[in-house]
């Protein structure tokens, strides 16, 4: 009987540590949904979220700007989740050289790309994604900047 017992408290301790992390999981995944425009996810052009995308419906994360882009790919190198090999700096740069094209003055001066470079992701239904914070979010703040650099290398 104890040995029943044993593993039934092994089990429950097992279930109780696992609990915080699939709630954790849900919120992101509903502040996710909620800060890009919901489950429907009219926008394609970046592709699905990977594991993230079940965890809020959330289908397709895209910037609406070419600086946005440009801005966001910046935060996540000097954030350190796009790796090194990702080629993500030379997508920044040519970016930079598209984008400067494309305004009067200085890319820096584009208002999508300061949001951008502040981890501030514009979606194209006006809704903006904060990218900046740690834990989880971090997590999330990576698969995001992949998929930011997906669309990026599809515009040059």
């Amino acid at each position: 009987m104890s040995l029943h017992f044993k593993r039934a408290a092994r089990v429950c301790t097992f279930i109780a540590l696992l609990s915080p992390m699939v709630i954790a999981q849900a919120q992101i995944g509903d502040m996710l949904k909620s800060q890009i425009g919901g489950s429907g996810g009219n926008d394609s052009s970046a592709g699905g979220l990977g594991s993230l995308g079940s965890l809020g419906g959330m289908s397709s994360v895209s910037s609406g700007s070419l600086g946005n882009v440009t801005g966001v790919v910046e935060f996540c190198i000097k954030n350190n989740y796009l790796g090194s090999g990702s080629g993500a700096s030379s997508v920044k740069d040519q970016l930079m050289s598209k984008l400067s094209g494309q305004t009067q003055g200085s890319p820096t001066s584009d208002s999508g790309y300061t949001d951008g470079a502040k981890g501030l992701l514009d979606s194209n239904g006006g809704k903006q994604l904060d990218l900046s914070g740690g834990g989880l979010k971090a997590e999330a703040t990576k698969q995001v900047c992949d998929k930011i650099l997906s669309q990026a290398k599809s515009m040059l």
